[in-house]
């Protein structure tokens, strides 16, 4: 064969394969900041779970849209009794678990019985407190009773914490989740990745990718050389802002910056002294520079905020003159309160950039005004046990990223030590009205109450900060829940 010909065959051999070579990739990797220590939403408090199966893996009555509008899922429709009380859930049909056994009415009854049960280790057991009984009218009907009206209802059970679960495979779902999604569990190597993959009898539209793998990188210099290297497709809570002039500016990405639900707060224990001390939280609240906070933590993103409440609710209204930075005022406030020397504390601060990074400026910030603040820095489980579940702090900072969760305050047990019956009558009246207008004087009236109490010190609302390959289409820019919904993700050719 002469070389004209050999180079001719070659030519021919390329030109029958260039569609291949160019087809889309089939497969995506995603970082994350921090590994979940389960995967079961439904009994665990990290908002790390929901970003890995939240409409993934797991699937609920009802679910969130990226513009925070509550959609069907599972429940193709439903019916609502004219006093408010029964809601009839349609599910659909043809919908399996991912062990092949099919899901029903059954499982529904299941999931909002064991997540309301006296046992639960539900994290918010409460969303289902209004829950009578449940009951299965056929394998595709579920009657839910409710004692009393309740307009979130629809809302709440839209949560990650609101999944269906089956009860043959639940007890395994920490390690290996089995759920409905349009992906299933594959692999998980702790400290590293997890790797799902798509789930070949999906009921509904089936995921574009083949599989997709999370893979933790909470140190912001890691994550931004995983990025430029390729190794990452996308970042989509990218933990460096400071970066991201650097990623607009080059053409192989594009920055996607968002909303969250993700109150960031310099938490306080109102169960110790001295942050029982209402002047003592006042005056907390006061030495806090929020601008300086947000430019020096998170490079100029983020919004202040006045109390626990996303700016972009409709109910929203700007509190943040209650606590304004006066330094001046936070020193008169300590001396009315006891403290004319100022005294000393602990800040503990679990891994996200804003908490490491926006912790040192609130302690300097304390140190202003008499307050010597020690630095704790622990890790994500460490927080989880010791600040969330024992109380055992007097201060610290984490971003609350739950849909619309100003409820908390009327938890008695929540790690926050609150206790106020004025605030639990107004939460009681909110969920007994179905009104809109009625609501939106409700949650006004309530983010007033916990301003005015001084129960935390309200920082700012947590933006999206998402770093993608320019190719990579369907990822949320707006984060109504913690999730990564993949979906509709795919690669654009």
């Amino acid at each position: 064969m002469t070389r004209t010909i050999m180079a001719l065959v070659l030519v021919g051999a390329g030109l029958a394969t260039a569609p291949a070579a160019f087809a889309a990739p089939t497969s995506a990797t995603i970082g994350m900041p921090l590994e979940p220590p389960t995967l079961d939403p439904t009994t665990g408090a990290a908002a790390a779970i929901d970003e890995v199966t939240y409409a993934n893996i797991f699937q609920g009555l009802t679910r969130f849209a990226e513009d925070g509008s509550i959609e069907p899922d599972l429940a193709r429709s439903w019916d609502i009794s004219k006093d408010g009380l029964v809601y009839t859930f349609h599910l659909h049909d043809g919908v399996t678990f991912h062990d092949g056994s099919k899901m029903t009415a059954s499982d529904v009854k299941f999931s909002l019985d064991r997540a309301r049960g006296k046992d639960s280790a539900n994290a918010q057991k409460e969303l289902f407190t209004d829950i009578a009984k449940v009951e299965v009218v056929d394998p595709l009907t579920a009657k839910v009773t409710l004692s009393q009206p309740d307009g979130s209802f629809l809302f709440d059970m839209a949560w990650g914490d609101a999944q269906i679960v089956s009860e043959k495979t639940a007890a395994g779902d920490a390690t290996h989740p089995i759920g409905t999604g349009p992906f299933e569990f594959d692999d998980w190597v702790r400290g590293d990745h997890i790797t799902l993959k798509r789930y070949a009898n999906y009921w509904g539209d089936p995921a574009k990718l083949e599989t997709v793998t999370f893979r933790f990188i909470s140190d912001p210099t890691a994550a931004f050389g995983a990025m430029m290297s390729g190794d990452l497709d996308a970042y989509p809570n990218y933990p460096a802002p400071e970066n991201l002039q650097q990623f607009q500016g080059d053409p192989r990405f594009k920055v996607m910056v968002g909303s969250t639900e993700g109150e960031t707060i310099l938490a306080m224990n109102n169960g110790r002294k001295p942050f029982k001390n209402k002047k003592v939280r006042e005056a907390v609240a006061h030495a806090i520079d929020r601008e300086a906070i947000i430019n020096g933590a998170y490079f100029g993103y983020g919004k202040p905020i006045g109390s626990h409440f996303a700016p972009q609710n409709p109910a929203y209204i700007d509190l943040t003159g209650l606590s304004k930075y006066d330094p001046q005022l936070s020193k008169k406030l300590l001396v009315e309160a006891g403290y004319p020397e100022g005294f000393k504390t602990t800040l503990k601060l679990p891994p996200p950039s804003y908490a490491r990074r926006g912790g040192e400026i609130v302690a300097a910030q304390l140190r202003q005004v008499g307050i010597d603040v020690k630095i704790v820095n622990v890790e994500w489980a460490q927080w989880l046990q010791t600040v969330f579940k024992d109380k055992d702090y007097d201060l610290t900072i984490v971003s609350h990223t739950e849909p619309m969760d100003i409820g908390i305050y009327a938890r008695d047990d929540y790690y926050f030590n609150y206790h106020s019956d004025r605030f639990k009558k107004i939460m009681a009246e909110l969920d007994r009205t179905t009104d809109p207008e009625k609501r939106t004087e409700l949650l006004k009236q309530a983010q007033k109450r916990i301003a005015e109490d001084y129960v935390n010190a309200f920082l700012f609302e947590l933006p999206k900060l998402g770093v993608a390959k320019k190719n990579l289409m369907g990822l949320w820019k707006n984060s109504p829940t913690p999730a990564n919904d993949l979906t509709e993700v795919h690669w654009r050719n």
